[in-house]
């Protein structure tokens, strides 16, 4: 697994992502490219399009000119920011997979429509790659810059399972400019930089978009045996106060924390947001604080293991 895979994926779906268009999604539908989870696959399910498969297909390319050029998915990325790297994944696609790929990024501000994008201004961020059937291909991409859009170019036609956009969250917070937003959304800007377990699911879950539809969609760890307690440490989107904590167990019935604490940290000072305070299983909780001191960082604790749906740290940045 390539290192930049452990950054979000800016185009998932669930992180606000969306395919805006395609030049053909005649076998299988385009939406499929953005799916949380591994492609499924059922042999001999046919429809009325041929097999049923979790991707998107593009059909075959005749054109009696001799040039038939080359299919394309255009995708809004959920969460604009610098792209680290690309997985382009051809699986359960074996005789149908596209025999290369190209990946371009543009950065176009607003809600511009699909020709709008299609006359931006595209960066190739992935050249013209040789692809394999039912196979994940891993690319890195060297780009500081920020970017809204990608397109998937497939040459010159056949089926991708999914596409990931694996990159650093870069939003605009000029938006929030006199107001307050969550310190700790990672579709602001923060990430969870250190955490003491990730067993189960990836703690950056508890700062994702949306309320979790199932445990898996949070945060949770291992059965502790020993001493000690569990803990999650939040890079904020930036600098600031934070006024009230959401701290949600929904969904964990039976493995909640018993109790959770907040530490804020700016540079070598510490403060405490929360003391340790009780919390019950599937249950929204908030809380006021009154510790007016800017943080950089949180630290949260649970005591002593368990799971967290969401974590929502309101405030404004100073």
């Amino acid at each position: 697994m390539s290192c930049f895979t452990t950054l979000p994926d800016l185009a998932l779906r669930s992180l606000g992502g969306s395919v805006v268009a395609a030049s053909d999604e005649s076998f299988a539908e385009k939406e499929s490219l953005i799916r949380p989870g591994r492609p499924g696959f059922m042999a001999d399910t046919f429809g009325s399009k041929g097999q049923v498969y979790d991707g998107w297909e593009t059909r075959r390319r005749r054109d009696p000119a001799g040039s038939p050029g080359h299919d394309w998915a255009l995708v809004r990325l959920g969460l604009p920011g610098v792209i680290r790297g690309v997985v382009i994944d051809t699986a359960w696609f074996k005789g149908n997979y596209p025999p290369s790929a190209s990946v371009e990024a543009a950065s176009v501000e607003g809600y511009p429509s699909p020709a709008e994008l299609l006359a931006a201004e595209w960066v190739e961020i992935v050249p013209v790659v040789e692809l394999k059937g039912d196979a994940e291909h891993h690319f890195e991409v060297g780009d500081e810059r920020r970017y809204t859009h990608v397109r998937l170019n497939i040459h010159p036609d056949g089926g991708v399972a999914r596409l990931r956009v694996h990159g650093e969250v870069r939003p605009d917070l000029s938006l929030y400019e006199g107001l307050g937003l969550d310190l700790a959304a990672l579709a602001n800007g923060a990430r969870v930089t250190a955490c003491s377990n990730d067993f189960y699911s990836a703690p950056d879950n508890a700062i994702a978009p949306g309320l979790a539809r199932h445990q898996a969609e949070g945060w949770e760890t291992a059965r502790r045996r020993g001493e000690g307690n569990d803990w999650l440490l939040i890079r904020l989107a930036g600098r600031g106060v934070i006024r009230l904590a959401e701290i949600d167990t929904t969904n964990l019935l039976f493995n909640a924390p018993g109790s959770v604490s907040l530490t804020g940290l700016d540079g070598e000072s510490e403060v405490e947001l929360l003391p340790r305070t009780r919390l019950q299983p599937d249950t929204p909780h908030r809380f006021r604080l009154d510790r007016p001191s800017p943080v950089t960082h949180v630290r949260v604790d649970i005591y002593p293991d368990g799971g967290l749906a969401r974590v929502r740290l309101h405030g404004h940045l100073t």
